[in-house]
């Protein structure tokens, strides 16, 4: 499986408003400096310290989003 890997604050500058909120994030513990990835059907996993956990989804054209405010690609 793919992922891109990113920060939080990325994530929340990739966000749009149909998709999750600033209050969806702090229930999930999910920080500006959190480490989260994306896979390529759109699922957000954040770094915890034994696992990840799936805490939503990106939906719409999200690839070009999370790409261009991460920097990366599928890796």
């Amino acid at each position: 499986m793919q992922f891109i890997e990113m920060t939080g604050k990325e994530l929340m500058d990739a966000l749009t408003d149909d998709e999750l909120t600033a209050e969806d994030l702090k229930k999930s513990h999910i920080t500006e400096t959190s480490i989260v990835r994306i896979n390529r059907q759109g699922d957000i996993e954040v770094r915890r310290p034994d696992c990840w956990d799936v805490v939503g989804g990106l939906i719409g054209e999200y690839e070009g989003r999370i790409t261009k405010c991460s920097g990366r690609t599928w890796a």
